[in-house]
């Protein structure tokens, strides 16, 4: 792709979606810097030169187009290489035709800024950082540099800085795009921006060693120094541009669990339960996503929804046997608040995987496609039912009712039936070669032994007491709709399976 910055994009989507670990990420972000240096040394090649850009990107993209039409899957990924690569080419030519070299008039401020010592370095690393983040692009903040240094406006050691500051400034993209992400997203931009600090921080501490490394290098492949011959001036700080990345990525991928632990306590998650990946970058115009890549995001969004239920499981057991109104309503207000989180998923996850289907061309991705999307209303619904049995839980401490120990015993066995309901779904959603359909149907048939038993108590009522009489519907409707989201969370396994 050539753009660190549109890379960092979607290594922060993957994370935020939970296809990508946090760890995992840090390396990508890492050879992403590295890959990207190849763009400064293409511009140092072909820089303001006569040549027409156009006479090679032309033949690319006709040689693409025939190849978009293809149906065959290995063609598509080639044609949309070629395009990339064509576009990447044009780019560059409209950028050399409308950035021309900046004059002296115009950029003179920088050349009264050289004289200034360490101070002058620090100033142009910002100046740099500000460039890049202000075109929200380093390719154009990195043209402009080299543009500078054949004008003669700027020497080797302010260029120098300019290109470190660019460095840090084409992070913040990932960090804009991270903050409508959850509590991953932004770790993982945070992580980006880190390895450029560190690595800025270590250029600077060795700046003149670097300097006169990378001057020594120019000297050896182009045949002179850059301290004193403008000509080879870009050539030096492309090398300088290829050595920090490719230095600092060795030197931090030895580092990968300390940026880790850095960035998780730079960003700390204030509710853990409540930090769980959401949809956000599903409906990202640059996450054009293949399906099968779309049906693993969705399945990880399944996966966190089946969680949430499952956490909710063991809120209406601590309903159950708190009497702390001040716990009940924070318990009460959280359910709700899950209950909201499910239907936007089921929402989101349902338009989202109806894109994917649209996308899909292999009849068996899309019919697990369509698998997974009756899992989700599946999942949805049992959250529903869930919230259902906090809102009549919730009217029973209004009505001032309580249950039997024998009432609360069927009411803790349920649970612990839907507990393992919500575990098997878990389990069928994160591993797609489990055979839990074994499981699913003895649980079912726990639950429709409770079916049975509330089907059964209102013959019961002659030998039971008073209070037990009066708590019996809000128990039968607690049982009939426990029954209900447990069928649900057990249709999940048999929607996946095909079975349902």
């Amino acid at each position: 792709m050539q753009y660190s910055s549109v890379v960092a994009v979607m290594v922060v989507s993957f994370v935020n979606s939970g296809i990508l670990s946090l760890r995992r990420a840090i390396p990508v972000l890492i050879g992403a810097n590295i890959g990207t240096t190849l763009k400064l040394l293409l511009f140092a090649a072909i820089g303001f030169s006569a040549w027409q850009l156009a006479s090679v990107a032309l033949p690319l993209l006709a040689l693409a187009l025939p190849l978009l039409l293809a149906r065959s899957p290995r063609l598509k990924p080639a044609s949309n290489l070629l395009v990339g690569m064509a576009l990447l080419f044009l780019a560059i030519g409209l950028i050399r035709d409308h950035v021309p070299p900046p004059s002296a008039a115009t950029m003179g401020f920088l050349h009264t800024l050289q004289d200034l010592g360490p101070v002058s370095v620090l100033l142009f690393v910002a100046i740099g950082a500000l460039l890049a983040l202000t075109v929200q692009s380093s390719s154009v903040a990195l043209v402009l540099t080299l543009a500078l240094c054949e004008a003669g406006t700027i020497n080797y050691s302010s260029g120098a800085a300019l290109v470190l500051g660019e460095n840090i400034g084409t992070t913040f993209t990932a960090i804009i795009a991270a903050q409508a992400g959850n509590v991953w997203a932004k770790r993982a931009a945070r992580a980006h921006l880190l390895i450029k600090l560190l690595g800025v921080a270590g250029a600077l501490v060795l700046y003149k060693p670097l300097l006169a490394g990378v001057a020594t290098a120019t000297e050896w492949i182009n045949g002179a120094d850059p301290r004193s011959d403008i000509s080879v001036l870009k050539w030096s700080l492309a090398y300088l541009h290829f050595a920090f990345n490719v230095l600092n990525g060795l030197v931090l991928l030895q580092c990968v669990p300390w940026i880790e632990r850095v960035v998780t306590r730079w960003v700390p998650a204030h509710n853990a339960p409540d930090a769980q990946h959401r949809l956000t970058y599903m409906e990202d115009p640059m996450m054009a996503l293949t399906p099968e890549l779309s049906l693993m995001e969705a399945q990880n969004e399944a996966v966190n929804q089946a969680k949430r239920c499952e956490r909710m499981v063991g809120m209406l057991r601590r309903l159950l046997l708190t009497a702390d109104p001040k716990e009940q309503a924070a318990l009460h207000q959280r359910m709700a608040k899950y209950a909201r989180i499910g239907g936007q998923v089921e929402q989101e996850l349902d338009r989202f995987l109806a894109r994917a289907g649209a996308e899909a061309q292999g009849e068996a991705t899309m019919q697990r496609i369509a698998n997974m999307r009756d899992a989700t209303r599946h999942l949805a619904r049992a959250g529903g039912a869930l919230f259902q049995m906090g809102r009549a839980l919730e009217q029973r401490s209004a009505d001032g009712l309580w249950f039997e120990p024998a009432q609360r015993q069927d009411l803790l066995g349920l649970l612990a039936s839907l507990e393992q309901a919500a575990l098997i779904a878990v389990r069928s959603l994160e591993d797609a070669e489990a055979n839990v359909l074994k499981d699913a149907e003895q649980a079912e048939h726990v639950l429709r032994q409770y079916r049975s038993r509330a089907q059964a108590a209102p013959a019961e009522e002659a030998g039971r007491t008073a209070q037990a009489i009066r708590s019996g519907p809000v128990l039968d409707l607690l049982l009939r709709t426990g029954e209900e989201a447990g069928e649900h969370l057990l249709q999940i396994t048999r929607a996946l399976a095909g079975a349902s």
